[in-house]
């Protein structure tokens, strides 16, 4: 069981490695595939981007990105926070991630910026990568 996270952990290092060296705008990286075909910007649009900027501590780059990306990000810093804390210390916090209705709310949260940010009409614009 260690020897599957000790090799996730190091297929994430090789990811991270790679996204911190190659800007993702180069022809190395696939890109998306909804867009390139139809112009609309997923909800994922502009996180490999992101991802890369996160890298580099530049958050302000990364919100232009996709905002979306960074709020993911925060929801598995404080789930791994919470595993860690009740694994480690024998606590008893609930995780707000496991609420019933969570995942509705997290689906009402990306198709309204999926929408949103295929407006192009300011401030909607401001969402799109």
């Amino acid at each position: 069981m260690k020897l599957k996270y000790l090799g996730l952990l190091i297929i994430s290092l090789i990811i991270a490695i790679l996204y911190f060296y190659i800007n993702p705008s180069s022809a190395l990286f696939p890109k998306c595939p909804l867009y390139t075909t139809t112009g609309i910007y997923c909800p994922g649009c502009g996180s490999q981007r992101a991802f890369h900027d996160l890298l580099h501590l530049n958050f302000k780059e990364v919100i232009g990105h996709n905002i979306l990306f960074l709020g993911g990000i925060l929801v598995l810093a404080y789930h791994l926070t919470i595993t860690l804390l009740n694994k480690y210390f024998n606590s008893e916090i609930k995780n707000l991630l496991y609420s019933k209705n969570t995942p509705k709310i997290i689906l009402v949260i990306v198709i309204l910026f999926w929408v949103l940010r295929n407006i192009p009409i300011f401030p909607f614009t401001m969402l799109a990568p």
